[in-house]
């Protein structure tokens, strides 16, 4: 491809609205421009990448014997209705009418469309088991889209629903799955991690999500490099630090602190530490308000809370409601005589003589003890794991780091084929529901995860695999007729080869042409300058600094070993 025939707008400044480097310099590089807030379109180069990762995944689903199909992306409301995510979605969900007035929207995922699919075609256990795929936009109306297309409105995704007769199917499609992931994020040279993970609003038992470290990723991943322990912060384990003091219970004391609402407030006015206090947070779950104690220096792990009380999600309550349960300002609840249930985390449970609010404005009691001054509802974990705690499995230090999810699989049990009424007939005649398991992969957000991964000050640096092209030769001066004839020689014998090749023919500056070919990131660089008549050209790898002169005969084999190599 010439690139005086080629559409590659390249910017100079970096675009105001672009907060990441990945976004940056997928605007920067002409990748992709923005149509609207998380709404993009993909030009040439980002397209070619964009083809390249779909096609690894493709490849590697494949191999797993899945099946690829393609679903609309205009769903009718029934299916979400009676698998009651309609109502799950709430906002985040395109919503729209026809002319008829009949309800559909803008797919955000798909499993009740797979699983009417199956339920229409597969009647035997025969049929079993099937793993179906679809590589295809999706929609969801992010209250905030943001960082490019790590977060947006529309995105492109693989999602695969895999159908069992029973669990020890199930086992193996979701292995087969996690098989497939693994060499499809090697092929695409990611940095990954596999997580466990919770399920949230998919539902089902096991869950583990792929994910690349970043300090823009939106997750927290906590993980113990003594024995490979990974899970996302709202799954992880805490392991509460055994009490070895054994406090003898002192009297219960109510003490009066004015204006002390906060942990750091009260721990100035006490002259004592945060984990000598347990806060108690009153929240909201569907109708019903509970009581949520957490050593004073933790934070309530809200997915745990929700998956205990068995609802999609939790709020803090409004202080309104805080005020009538507690008779008293935020910032003064307490377990002591408070009339609703009380969810009290490990740590708490372990803890002797501790402060707590006294559900009266600026009142605490001190000497607390569970269940001589209160006692909780329930007693589990529910708290965010932190740096430095005891890992779950080993015991030793946990690290946290942010991470980009890029892939999740999930264990769905029978949710969906339940609630959709899919069933098979078994070796005895005898109607069963298939078991169900769910596997994404988010596309276009691996083609910005690669660009955060792989990129200097200057611009991208593509692997080889998703390169949208692998060789840039750049010819530094349109005016001499050697290095042209020269630069048409090698573009031609790349073409002939099947080489994925540009050839700036730009009548640009030489330093126009090297930035702009540091900011596309094409891998190998072949510069045919001053020496062209000599029949030397410069070769050079994206990926290093170093430029090495080389004899024009020879520079194609070299390029093409180098090609082969990095695809192998």
């Amino acid at each position: 491809m010439r690139l005086s025939k080629y559409l590659m707008p390249t910017l100079r400044e970096v675009p105001a609205e672009a907060e990441i480097v990945s976004h940056q310099l997928m605007l920067r590089a002409g990748i992709m421009r923005k149509l609207a807030s998380g709404v993009y379109s993909y030009l040439p180069m980002g397209l070619r990448s964009l083809k390249k990762v779909e096609n690894i995944i493709r490849e590697e689903m494949d191999k797993q014997d899945a099946i690829e199909v393609l679903m609309s992306a205009l769903l009718p409301a029934e299916s979400y209705q009676a698998s009651g995510r309609w109502d799950v979605f709430g906002q985040s969900m395109f919503r729209l009418k026809d002319r008829s007035n009949r309800d559909f929207c803008l797919g955000p995922t798909h499993e009740e469309i797979f699983t009417e699919t199956v339920k229409a075609t597969i009647k035997s256990y025969k049929q079993l088991p099937v793993t179906l795929y679809q590589i295809q936009t999706k929609y969801r109306d992010e209250a905030r889209p943001r960082f490019g297309v790590i977060r947006s409105r529309e995105f492109i995704m693989k999602d695969a629903y895999s159908f069992d007769k029973d669990e020890k199917g199930l086992d193996e499609s979701y292995q087969k799955m996690y098989k497939a992931y693994r060499s499809a994020f090697d092929r695409l040279d990611m940095d990954y991690m596999i997580v466990d993970a919770d399920s949230g609003a998919m539902g089902g038992s096991g869950s583990q999500e792929f994910m690349v470290k970043s300090e823009i990723g939106e997750d927290s991943i906590a993980f113990c490099d003594a024995c490979n322990y990974c899970a996302n912060i709202e799954k992880a384990v805490c392991v509460p630090e055994e009490n070895l003091s054994k406090e003898e219970m002192k009297e219960l004391t109510k003490v009066h602190t004015p204006n002390a609402g906060t942990i750091e407030e009260l721990v100035a006015f006490l002259n004592t530490t945060a984990d000598k206090f347990a806060k108690t947070l009153i929240y909201k779950a569907e109708d019903k308000l509970v009581a949520v104690m957490v050593r004073g220096d933790r934070e309530v792990n809200e997915v745990k809370l929700a998956n205990y009380l068995g609802v999609t999600e939790v709020e803090l309550a409004p202080a309104s409601d805080v005020c009538e349960v507690t008779n008293a300002r935020v910032g003064f609840a307490g377990p002591v005589g408070l009339k609703i249930d009380v969810i009290c985390d490990n740590e708490v449970a372990n803890m002797q003589n501790f402060v707590v609010g006294a559900n009266e404005s600026d009142y605490h009691y001190t000497n607390v003890n569970i269940e001589r001054d209160f006692t909780p509802s329930h007693i589990g974990d529910f708290r965010n794991i932190e740096k430095g705690d005891k890992c779950p499995v080993c015991g030793k230090p946990i690290d946290i780091c942010k991470g980009i999810e890029v892939g999740h699989i999930f264990k769905l049990g029978t949710k969906y084929s339940k609630a959709l009424d899919c069933t098979f007939l078994d070796e005895n005649g005898k109607a069963q529901v298939p078991i169900m398991g769910c596997y994404g992969i988010g596309v276009s957000r691996c083609v910005a995860a690669i660009v955060e991964e792989h990129s200097d000050e200057k611009g991208i640096i593509w692997p080889m695999n998703v390169a949208p092209y692998h060789v840039n030769i750049v010819c530094a001066n349109m005016k001499d007729e050697d290095a042209v004839k020269l630069s048409e020689e090698l573009y031609n014998k790349f073409l002939e080869n099947g080489v994925e090749v540009i050839y700036d023919d730009r009548n640009e500056r030489a330093g126009v042409k090297f930035n702009d070919a540091d900011l596309i990131g094409i891998p190998i660089r072949i510069t045919v300058g001053k020496k062209a008549k000599e029949g030397i050209v410069e070769y050079k790898l994206r990926c290093s600094d170093e430029i090495t002169e080389v004899n024009a005969d020879d520079v194609v084999k070299m390029a093409m070993d180098e090609i082969k190599d990095k695809l192998n």
